[in-house]
């Protein structure tokens, strides 16, 4: 693992699952964290046993606590892994209601959109990196709903956009392809008859098995370090081989 040592990174969805492994890797390597969340008591938790990093708790989607977790930067900013996301329960196109459209577009890409608009001054000052998490559903229609697979597809355009514009200045953009991996993220494939009978025959045939947050963190870790310096706009999946199936 790399050495963090003076850098600091804000990670987001640090509560639970791949963001929390990751602000842990990181803490444990060095860096100075800023840890985001929606979830207080998680973030507490994490706080009392890992003293030392920074805790934001609020709403990624939120234009206030965008501007907090910035006002918690107290020098320079070196990496931002934007990890927090949500699921849509496999609803298909004809399925998918205004709110669970509207919360996941929010959550998965709204707010990191914003979170790095807001970033990207110091990042460009520090030739900073940053970290977006897609998904097994950005290569594929088959591993999620509409809302989810349109998000992440969306997420990826959006990191490649941010590698072109600032790659330039010494800013990389990249992002990890998840497939299955054990986190707190809710999914209920029963709540649509259609997406029991497409997508989990696929699933059920293909998926490899489910991943460890940690090793999702361990990628991300990587792209936020030196040791990546060639990579840039990329998109990588670590999903045990499930895209190429």
């Amino acid at each position: 693992m790399a050495n963090f040592d003076g850098k600091t990174i804000i990670v987001t969805g640090a509560g639970s699952g791949i963001g929390q492994a990751t602000a842990e890797m990181l803490f444990k390597n060095g860096a100075n964290v800023i840890a985001a969340d929606i979830d207080e008591a998680r973030l507490q938790e994490l706080a009392g046993q890992y003293p030392g990093i920074k805790t934001v708790a609020g709403d990624i989607t939120s234009n206030d606590t965008i501007e907090e977790i910035i006002a918690a930067i107290s020098d320079k900013l070196d990496g931002l892994a934007n990890v927090a996301g949500i699921m849509d329960d496999f609803l298909p196109p004809s399925e998918v209601d205004d709110d669970t459209w509207d919360k996941v577009m929010s959550v998965n890409l709204t707010g990191p959109m914003r979170l790095t608009r807001a970033a990207l001054p110091q990042l460009i000052d520090s030739k900073g990196k940053i970290v977006n998490v897609a998904s097994e559903a950005s290569f594929r229609a088959s591993a999620a709903g509409a809302a989810y697979t349109a998000s992440k597809h969306a997420l990826v355009g959006y990191t490649k956009s941010l590698a072109f514009f600032y790659g330039s200045q010494g800013v990389r953009a990249n992002a990890i392809a998840p497939g299955a991996v054990e986190t707190n993220i809710q999914a209920d494939m029963g709540k649509s008859k259609l997406a029991a009978e497409r997508i989990g025959p696929i699933i059920q045939a293909t998926m490899t098995p489910v991943a460890q947050a940690e090793e999702l963190a361990s990628a991300i870790c990587w792209l936020l370090s030196d040791e990546s310096a060639n990579i840039n706009g990329a998109i990588i999946p670590s999903d045990g081989g499930w895209s190429v199936v």
